[in-house]
């Protein structure tokens, strides 16, 4: 039973990762490729955006509809502007009136007022009442009532608060997980958050402020429980306590990820441990960190890949970084799933961990797999 219960997962997760499609523009229109390169909904849009809740919106004859993965019209194209689908619930425009429509183009009209209509987020969207916002579920139901003045999109199933000057966090439930009395927080994922009362920087865990002494900036923790923060001008890391787990030693640094982490000394960037030890010396003009392939990027010129013993495994001939494109932009850089984005003087495409081409073709712009 334990086998096929593995099997199962396996062709589940193969299959979903089968039918991920990224949005492409080649010769000036816009169409969908798969992970083997192929344009399976052909380039023939004006405009289109990334899949979302598994249709994708397009245009045709300067109105915006949505498709399917077969690129077939689940909704008509009538509308002016559109947003994103969400937990079945998109935001668009008809006859100059903003409304919200499901997953078969049907208008909703038994949702709560609101000033404006906002997008959905994990299931979540925020209402306005004159200067206070709160949360509606995709259901329609009120789950926090207008009571705050700013409400930030949920993200890991946490939303940022704002009431009386001051930052705090709430759950999907409307909860508060992070007091509201801070006067800046960084991104909560359930454990550890930085935050700032008036100039003391410091950590909350277990919903208790950890002030640390003489530091002036703290960047987000992620799923290593570790993260970098600045005393003076020099930069180093610090655990969910507040504890220095590398003294502050370098001008810059970034996220540790798989235990390595990019730091920037005397003008180059290099790799550390979580001891501080260095496993690439500082060499590089730029450097991002490690992704689940061992693969990092780093810039010379030009950017190319390393692998965590700093071997050059693909040849920094290429840029990384997004251009304005699409409805939806995404500008994640590095490997995701075996594949990452880049850019010549060609255009973008899609390398795998060998450096070679998705489908040997370059396109004139290129989103990430959805």
């Amino acid at each position: 039973m334990k086998t096929f219960l593995v099997f199962l997962l396996l062709t589940v997760t193969f299959l979903s990762s089968a039918q991920d499609l990224a949005l492409a523009r080649l010769d000036g229109k816009y169409g969908y490729i798969n992970r083997d390169g192929e344009m399976v909904i052909d380039n023939q849009y004006l405009d289109a955006g990334s899949f979302s809740n598994d249709v994708a919106a397009v245009m045709k004859d300067d109105k915006w509809g949505f498709i399917d993965r077969a690129g077939e019209w689940v909704i008509s194209p009538v509308y002016d502007r559109v947003k994103r689908f969400d937990s079945g619930i998109a935001v668009v425009l008809k006859d100059d009136k903003w409304i919200y429509i499901d997953k078969e183009g049907n208008q909703i009209n038994n949702f709560p007022q609101t000033d404006k209509l906002y997008d959905f987020y994990e299931g979540r969207a925020i209402i306005r009442r004159g200067e206070n916002v709160g949360i509606i579920n995709n259901k329609g139901e009120i789950i926090v009532e207008p009571e705050y003045q700013e409400i930030k999109d949920y993200k890991n199933g946490y939303s940022k608060v704002k009431k009386y000057d001051r930052w705090g966090f709430i759950d999907k439930a409307g909860k508060v997980v992070v007091d509201i009395d801070y006067d800046d927080v960084g991104e909560y994922n359930g454990d550890a958050i930085w935050a700032k009362k008036g100039e003391v920087f410091g950590i909350v865990k277990d919903n208790s402020f950890n002030p640390l002494k003489d530091v002036v900036k703290i960047w987000d923790f992620n799923d290593e429980g570790v993260t970098y923060a600045q005393k003076a001008d020099l930069v180093g890391y610090i655990n969910t306590a507040g504890e220095w787990i590398i003294i502050p030693q370098f001008e810059k640094a970034r996220a540790f990820v798989n235990g390595l982490a990019p730091v920037y000394l005397d003008r180059e960037w290099g790799y550390i441990d979580l001891e501080g030890n260095w496993v690439v010396e500082p060499k590089y003009r730029d450097a991002e960190v490690f992704s689940e392939s061992g693969l990092a990027p780093v810039k010379i010129k030009r950017w190319g890949f390393i692998d965590t013993a700093g071997k050059m495994v693909i040849s920094p001939d290429y840029d990384i970084t997004a251009g304005g494109f699409g409805l939806f932009k995404f500008e994640e850089k590095g490997f995701i799933e075996g594949m990452s984005r880049v850019k010549t003087r060609e255009g973008w495409g899609y390398l795998d961990t060998e450096g070679n081409l998705l489908g040997d073709q370059w396109y004139e712009n290129l989103e990430l797999f959805k």
